[in-house]
């Protein structure tokens, strides 16, 4: 990743893989061989009012004890999940296994990109879009959703663990009444540029933040370039201002 942010000519990137810091350190190293600076992070997965929202977190502190122990009993979650995935698959006849999922994860965090990948190599779909659309996706037979912590607690963790935290990827969902309970909650920004958000989402998200003292981020959500697409836009696709960089870092030490 850092590799290829460096030949794009990117100043800065943040790693923010879902519930997992473990690719920060070799990230951070490999960011100061290349002129890249890398900000670590990590994506993760609350309650809310429609269900499920994804919270990024940017400069956390990979080595805090509260963070790694969350983090771990998440992962387990996760893998927990992908056993019943695959076995909601096998019930339907779809030859996948456990194994064949934990093998794509590469140790890391399972999730459900994996399963489909799995089920690229095992010849049941041709490609990621194709396994969601027809196994895996919200409303799917393979589909099994997660147990989820409240914004509140997870923004209490981030803000222990020296980091500050933004809504991710909202859309139309991104409300005034709903953003103030998020920061009433602990929210510290909103993701205003996304790869999903039209211009009037953009432009709306923008003026509450304003409106509201959240500060703004955005990013690629690049997910590897099998998933390219209109919720995941290629490394770079999205320009942030340096500025907005300069802000967050005033954000995570006034919570320190």
């Amino acid at each position: 990743m850092v590799t290829r942010a460096a030949s794009l000519g990117l100043a800065a990137i943040a790693l923010t893989d879902h519930d997992s810091v473990s690719g920060v350190a070799e990230a951070k190293a490999e960011g100061v061989r290349l002129g890249v600076r890398v900000i670590g992070g990590c994506e993760f997965s609350v309650a809310a009012p429609w269900g499920e929202m994804h919270l990024l977190a940017y400069f956390l502190d990979a080595d805090s004890p509260g963070l790694g122990v969350f983090l771990e009993d998440t992962r387990a979650r996760r893998a927990s999940r992908a056993e019943e995935i695959v076995r909601r698959l096998n019930a339907m006849g779809v030859a996948i296994t456990v194994e064949d999922v934990l093998a794509e994860s590469g140790g890391g965090a399972v999730g459900r990109p994996h399963v489909g990948r799995a089920l690229i190599k095992r010849g049941a779909v041709r490609g990621l879009n194709e396994a969601f659309d027809k196994y895996i996706g919200r409303g799917k037979a393979g589909f099994v959703p997660k147990v989820l912590p409240t914004l509140g607690e997870v923004c209490d963790l981030v803000h222990g663990a020296g980091g500050m935290t933004s809504a991710a990827h909202l859309k139309d969902r991104g409300t005034r009444g709903s953003l103030r309970r998020f920061k009433e909650a602990g929210l510290d920004a909103v993701e205003t540029r996304h790869p999903s958000h039209q211009p009037e989402q953009r432009a709306s998200l923008t003026d509450l933040a304003l409106e509201l003292g959240l500060l703004r981020t955005g990013g690629s959500d690049w997910h590897g370039d099998g998933l390219a697409g209109e919720s995941h836009g290629p490394m770079g696709s999205q320009s942030v201002p340096l500025e907005w960089l300069a802000l967050m870092e005033n954000r995570v030490n006034e919570n320190a």
